[in-house]
């Protein structure tokens, strides 16, 4: 029982970091800290969505992947991460002005926030939705990085993105998704000798 509400602990904790580095540092400035974010910040420019209900549809295809994929319980878990996430995005975007320093700290801050909220995520058997599913697919297929291949997958989101608003979204977001990646990973690898029950045991059961 313990070692469950630990684990939801950090699934809410790392969903909350990964929503308040996008709506308080990379949606601001239009850049996308991955592909599902990249395709909420589409729908918003194009439909006037919500930036909280666009990641909410941008997810909705991959959840259902993840279904027959990973299994039920990694998916509830990742449909609760979804569900904070845009939360969290909703709320500050609608109610916590930007207070802007510089592009370069937001972009740091949003990198850093993001990708220990994603490797918590992932450490507590879940994903932050979009493109990290298919991403953690290819990487268990493979046996790859999950870092690094969210980071291949995410490039073709980014350069649409900075084609229909700006190109200089592209060179921010991929600066963003080298650093968040790594992060990623090293969480990801990490030994946590007192928080074994965040296995980063993902695949289906």
């Amino acid at each position: 029982m313990k070692k469950q509400i630990l684990t939801y602990f950090c699934l809410l904790f790392g969903a909350t970091l990964q929503g308040m580095s996008m709506s308080l540092f990379l949606f601001p400035h239009s850049i996308p800290s991955g592909g599902a974010a990249g395709l909420a910040i589409l729908m918003n420019h194009w439909f006037n969505l919500s930036l909280g209900f666009s990641l909410w549809l941008a997810n909705i295809v991959f959840l259902l992947f993840a279904l027959k994929y990973f299994g039920y319980s990694w998916t509830f878990r990742t449909i609760l991460s979804v569900a904070t996430t845009s939360t969290v995005v909703s709320i500050i975007t609608s109610y916590v002005p930007h207070i802007h320093i510089h592009i370069l700290f937001d972009l740091a801050a949003g990198a850093v926030l993001f990708g220990v909220g994603v490797g918590l995520l992932i450490r507590a058997g879940a994903s932050s939705g979009g493109m990290v599913i298919p991403a953690l697919m290819i990487a268990s297929y493979k046996h790859w990085s999950p870092g690094k291949v969210m980071m291949g997958i995410n490039l073709l989101i980014f350069v649409c993105t900075a084609m229909v608003i700006n190109y200089q979204i592209v060179i921010y977001a991929i600066i963003c998704q080298f650093f968040s990646t790594n992060i990623i990973d090293f969480i990801y690898q990490l030994n946590f000798h007192q928080l074994l029950f965040l296995s980063a045991n993902w695949r289906k059961r």
